[in-house]
């Protein structure tokens, strides 16, 4: 199948946008995609040689404007330069995508403090740095922003093995959802997005080390049977970015193929059943007495 771009072309003129992490995997797909419909993006990471690649890779690709800044989202000086540098490049910012992420798979009781503190500073310190940082600039400036954060799904769940990162993205949706509340009355927005499997090479290598298809076949695994396509995944965060969604603030949406809901049914394990036994169990749970 065939993923297209769903929004109509103009549709983030005159847009500015942050992309934090945005020189590879998830953000810069994002990125692309924003470019494509008009918007001027500024990505920020800590690899210069990341950044520089990826700024050439997107401007040819659609024949966009990107500027980048070399920066640690958990160094606040860096957030403030990088924040001046892209005012100071195209003359505002109205858009931030706080989607920067560290994670690794590990027992909990394997973890020392310098691990923990590694996965929450990137996450949540990372996040709320940009947050603070630029939501101040919106107010001061009168400018109704949208800022979007990229949580997950065990944000609302919890779950083993991640639990630095579930705390963290669980910590950056609570700040989405307060955020919304308290500065609606400035107009700015204030959404998240909960995705489920989407594959980028270093998340992949991490989460999913090859030795797991040793016993596991994670993509068969997932109710649709297959992963998330990184254009749905643009396409939801570009809606959520643009005008049309004006309405729609401390709201996180889920895209994952129904994989937390179905793992969360207590019973929707039934669908293990072979179809021919039902008529079976129908007739025992049925019988009068």
């Amino acid at each position: 199948m065939t993923y297209k771009g769903m929004l109509k072309e103009g549709s983030l003129d005159d847009k500015v946008i942050i992309v934090t992490g945005g020189g590879t995997g998830l953000g810069k797909s994002m990125s692309k995609y924003f470019l494509e419909l008009g918007a001027k993006v500024i990505i920020t990471s800590r690899k210069e040689d990341v950044l520089i690649s990826a700024k050439k890779e997107l401007e040819e690709s659609t024949g966009g404007s990107v500027h980048y800044v070399p920066g640690d989202v958990r160094d606040i000086n860096d957030v403030k330069k990088t924040i001046e540098s892209s005012i100071e490049k195209y003359g505002k910012i109205n858009g931030l995508l706080n989607n920067a992420a560290g994670n690794f798979i590990s027992p909990t009781e394997k973890l020392s403090a310098k691990a923990f503190d590694t996965v929450v500073d990137i996450v949540l310190k990372g996040t709320y740095n940009y947050s603070l940082e630029t939501g101040k600039y919106w107010i001061e400036n009168n400018i109704k922003g949208t800022m979007l954060n990229i949580v997950t799904t065990y944000a609302y769940t919890g779950s083993g093995y991640v639990v630095p990162s579930a705390c963290a993205k669980g910590g950056v949706l609570t700040l989405t959802r307060s955020l919304a509340s308290e500065w609606v009355k400035y107009g700015i927005r204030c959404n998240a997005i909960a995705p489920g499997p989407f594959p980028t090479e270093g998340a992949m290598s991490r989460l999913f080390p090859k030795i797991f298809s040793t016993f596991i076949d994670i993509e068969k695994k997932l109710p649709m049977k297959r992963f998330g396509n990184h254009q749905e995944l643009a396409n939801l965060a570009a809606y959520l970015m643009s005008d049309h969604s004006d309405y729609i603030t401390g709201e996180v949406v889920t895209i994952d193929g129904a994989e937390w809901i179905h793992k969360a049914g207590q019973f929707n394990w039934l669908d293990k059943v072979p179809k021919k036994m039902w008529s079976l169990i129908s007739r025992n749970t049925r019988k009068k007495k």
